[in-house]
């Protein structure tokens, strides 16, 4: 696919007024109109010295320790470019400063993606790292990725593909979870309830008509006391309840170690032992071990991975033309890395 090669191709490039969104096409990455102007000013100088035959080695490296994400969908964009590429695998742990993608090739190739490069990293790490922290509070018990609502939907897909490859056992964007080999998990949300009037009714329509193999989990938090509308629920015989969710509102309290002890305790004493707690809203792993060690199943975690910070990424040249080479600050040559894995 043809790139940008001069400033006056960004010059003459314009925005249609009749765009709906403002996202980037799969189309406009390829062809570098993510990119930092700065790298085209220099593809169009060195092209004009003679240099764009140049070959270079550039290495990426983390800011700080994190999970590794993001490499596929590099691997994605420089495939059949004449690159040799290698990289950490997807759901490998990193430390500061440790390299985690290293390419070789003529720099004109590259370089015009080193933006876009650092971004899907940074982005897509930082993701993995929160969802993995917030796994690692869970324990055995699951964690679903419910970030969707939270960022942009042009990156809501990258963001819960990375929720999984950092541990997260689903996520409930389609598309996030197709890129993941996975179907999307999630059964109803309260405008179900409020819009047929009754969770009992409600609950019983879904186990009507989904599938066998879509989870029965009912949110209870809708119109009463959350442990009276589980027992509810868990008594009709329509509903085919296995599990409960909890998404009280901060209005409410949020959901409490005690409610889910509560809950817990009754559901045990009426005889649904083998029904599960789910519970949502707002949570961050120390949330998470509190309401773990009360007794919930399962979590439901948005905005603590969705909102996690990237983890900065920085690119640096390592050899020109086959010697050693760096700005200052950094050590010339090759960085000794044995965990990197040749993906191009």
């Amino acid at each position: 696919m043809k790139t940008v090669k001069t400033v006056q191709e960004v010059a003459d490039f314009s925005v249609s007024p009749e765009r709906k969104l403002f996202s980037a096409t799969h189309e406009e990455i390829l062809t570098g109109l993510t990119t930092d102007i700065y790298f085209v000013k220099t593809r169009e100088i060195l092209a004009k010295l003679g240099k764009d035959e140049t070959r270079v080695v550039a290495e990426i490296f983390g800011r700080r320790d994190g999970i590794f994400a993001g490499s596929e969908e590099v691997k994605n964009l420089l495939e059949d470019l004449g690159l040799e590429v290698w990289s950490l695998p997807e759901g490998a742990s990193f430390s500061a400063k440790e390299v985690v993608m290293r390419i070789s090739g003529l720099y004109d190739v590259f370089g015009i993606y080193e933006t876009v490069i650092l971004g899907i990293l940074a982005s897509s790490s930082g993701w993995a790292t929160a969802a993995y922290k917030a796994k690692e509070a869970a324990g055995d018990r699951s964690v679903l990725c419910f970030g969707a609502r939270h960022v942009h939907p042009s990156v809501a897909p990258v963001m819960e593909r990375a929720a999984v490859i950092g541990g997260a056992d689903g996520a409930s964007c389609i598309l996030g979870a197709k890129l993941a080999y996975q179907e999307p998990m999630g059964t109803v949300p309260h405008a179900l309830f409020l819009v047929v009037g009754d969770t009992v009714e409600a609950a019983a329509a879904y186990n009507r008509f989904m599938p066998p193999e879509s989870p029965r989990s009912m949110l209870v938090d809708t119109f009463k006391d959350e442990v009276e509308e589980s027992l509810r629920l868990a008594a009709s015989e329509k509903v085919g309840l296995e599990s409960v969710r909890l998404d009280t509102p901060s209005e409410r309290g949020g959901v409490t170690p005690d409610l889910v002890r509560e809950l817990r305790a009754k559901l045990d004493m009426a005889g649904y032992s083998h029904i599960r707690i789910f519970v949502s809203g707002g949570l961050d792993p120390e949330r998470i071990r509190i309401l773990s060690e009360a007794g919930a199943d399962a979590f439901g975690v948005g905005s603590y991975i969705s909102a996690a910070a990237p983890i900065d990424m920085t690119m640096d040249i390592k050899e020109v033309d086959g010697k050693p080479a760096a700005k200052r600050g950094r050590i010339p040559g090759l960085t000794h890395s044995s965990r990197l894995e040749r993906i191009l």
